[in-house]
């Protein structure tokens, strides 16, 4: 049995007492998604075993059983942005994100997020994330083609094994000196679940700054995240006095429509590189993208 979920599925149990044909159980368990919708999510093998294999509309289930269904909004908000495939081969797939797309489901993002469009496009359900970057970023994003991989590739990334570059456009800051590295201690911020902010507790945060070009009104900045906290270079930009420009949460919280895809979030994963633990290669990714200003 798989420990894990296929990525960006919700899990349910079968409980005693239900019905034993699954498309009577989801309508019973699940009675305001409408039994047409479930049988269309079976038809299109929307619906997962245990084993990640998909059920049929006739299948049976049996209490304690688990199965793991993709949820699908009604109205969801297209992103008018492609994707980009840097690499390919028969472990992971490599992937250059545009700005605005989630990485994998979450909340109000489902089919619109990059998971799902490589799922669908290469045929590949069990496609993974290794890393996550977040929905304003763009730049290089790794998956994993099959489970028995992710482990030893997910690894490298708790272990510190993989060198990773950001780009950043932001406001001058004249008065620092460069190279710098900005230490901090990172948490959840207690007012706003979707942010972080920085306390006075030693450090569990690290990132080393640089100044790639110098504008009037910018400056372009070299980010070399050493650790992986929850909107790290985002928090250390702003604390240095330079919020890294259209960042709706910080320095404070800006509303923004979901069909706003103005302002994109300056900042970009430029390139990662690791040397792979299957084969000994020593691999390096790099964005095509390009930050700049409106």
């Amino acid at each position: 049995m798989n420990k894990s979920k296929p990525e960006g599925a919700s899990r349910v149990v079968v409980t005693a007492g239900s019905p034993a044909e699954t498309l009577e159980f989801l309508c019973q368990r699940f009675p305001r998604v409408g039994r047409t919708t479930w049988l269309n999510r079976l038809q299109r093998g929307r619906v997962l075993d245990e084993q990640w294999q998909s059920l049929a509309p006739g299948s049976l289930c049996y209490p304690g059983q688990v199965l793991y269904y993709f949820r699908e909004l009604e109205h969801e908000v297209e992103v008018p942005f492609q994707e980009v495939v840097l690499f390919e081969n028969e472990r992971l797939l490599v992937a250059d994100k545009p700005h605005f797309l989630a990485t994998a489901p979450v909340g109000s993002y489902v089919e619109q997020t990059l998971l799902r469009r490589l799922q669908r496009r290469f045929g590949l359900p069990q496609l993974t994330p290794i890393h996550r970057l977040d929905r304003l970023t763009a730049g290089v994003l790794v998956l994993c083609k099959k489970p028995q991989h992710r482990d030893a590739y997910q690894a490298l990334f708790r272990q510190q094994r993989v060198v990773k570059i950001y780009e950043a456009l932001a406001a001058p800051l004249p008065q620092l000196g460069f190279p710098l590295e900005r230490n901090s201690c990172i948490v959840n911020d207690d007012q706003y679940f979707f942010r972080s902010r920085e306390v006075d507790r030693p450090a569990n945060s690290r990132t080393r700054i640089e100044v790639l070009e110098q504008q009037e009104h910018y400056w372009r900045y070299r980010l070399l995240p050493l650790t992986g906290r929850k909107h790290q270079l985002r928090l250390h930009m702003c604390a240095l006095g330079a919020p890294i420009f259209g960042d709706d949460f910080y320095p404070q919280p800006q509303r923004r429509a979901a069909a706003d895809f103005t302002r994109p979030l300056q900042l970009l994963a430029r390139s990662l590189a690791f040397t792979d633990p299957f084969s000994g290669e020593q691999l390096f990714f790099a964005s095509q993208r390009t930050l700049q200003l409106a």
